[in-house]
């Protein structure tokens, strides 16, 4: 197989084929910024504000339990990304679509700037799907810099520094302050078997539509039991019975999407996950360990 640029047109020829692909001029691109230049500040290239390293595989479960949560199509540019904050050696990454928030921290694994200030950024969807998709070695560093509109990540090691350089320009506005919809006064609380509860709810799943769209629950400290049950006219009922390990609080009924809580679980390695709850109209929340944290609001199944 042969590759031939002709102007602006490519040839590929194979051994019984010729295809003739139309391109674009290489000068309707913007330049690519040298990764080493944007951390200097020398040349053409933007100086970087803040400069750190991370391990890809923990970069990319940060990426992970965080992404499902943005945004699509959503008018509110802001949170059509996702939002990236650093203060310290702590790294953070937060997303949002309005109805759930899913939140992911992680202390920096490789070096940062003396006496760093704290600094925050919303990268696009697409960016970070695209980074999910570099990573090879979980232990490989990814140095990433951040200027006034972009953010740039390098991926490569000591034998093999720079390997790829991802670019993207930054999304424009305010990230919503996501801290004031973080439940702080959760008096029930649920211990589960994180594929216990995942097993229930897709089932569960299976007898809602668009119409009838949430699950209920229905939390039982005296039985230590948690009931789930669904409905769609013209299909039938569904109730499933699930024990519960641990549980503090009065008893209570919440409904929820159930693609929003299955689209958590998904992304927690822990076997255990803690979900927290205060009243059937109030947001719920989901813990694993102290790096991950998920708000999720109601629906109303009246």
């Amino acid at each position: 197989l042969t590759l031939e640029v002709e102007g602006e047109s490519c040839h590929i020829r194979g051994a019984d084929a010729h295809f003739k692909v139309f391109g674009y001029s290489a000068a309707d691109f913007p330049p690519i910024p040298d990764f080493a230049g944007v951390v200097s500040g020398k040349g053409d290239n933007p100086k970087a504000k803040a400069v750190m390293s991370h391990a890809a595989g923990s970069l990319g479960d940060l990426v992970a339990r965080t992404i499902f949560a943005t945004a699509r199509e959503n008018s509110r540019y802001a949170i059509n990304g996702v939002l990236l904050k650093r203060d310290g050696k702590r790294l953070e990454l937060v997303a949002t679509d309005g109805r759930r928030l899913a939140l992911s921290r992680a202390n920096l694994s490789g070096q940062t700037e003396k006496d760093a200030k704290p600094i925050s950024c919303i990268v696009p969807t697409k960016a970070l799907s695209m980074l999910q998709k570099l990573i090879q070695d979980h232990d490989e560093a990814v140095q990433i810099a951040i200027t006034d509109n972009q953010i740039l990540f390098s991926f490569g090691t000591a034998a093999s520094p720079g390997r790829a350089v991802l670019v993207s320009n930054l999304v424009e506005g305010t990230f919503p302050p996501y801290e004031d919809v973080i439940p702080r006064d959760q008096d029930k609380k649920v211990t589960f078997d994180r594929d216990v509860l995942a097993s229930a709810v897709r089932r569960a799943a299976l007898l809602t539509n668009e119409e009838s769209r949430g699950v209920r629950l229905s939390f039982s400290g005296k039985n230590k039991q948690l009931e789930l049950s669904s409905r769609a006219p013209e299909m039938g009922e569904a109730e499933i019975k699930v024990d519960i390990s641990k549980y503090e609080g009065e008893d209570v009924q919440i409904g929820f999407n159930p693609a929003f809580i299955t689209d958590a679980l998904k992304v927690i390695n822990e076997p255990e996950v803690l979900m927290e709850l205060k009243a059937g109209n109030k947001p719920g929340l989901i813990k694993s360990g102290t790096d991950f944290l998920y708000v999720v609001m109601p629906v109303n199944l009246q």
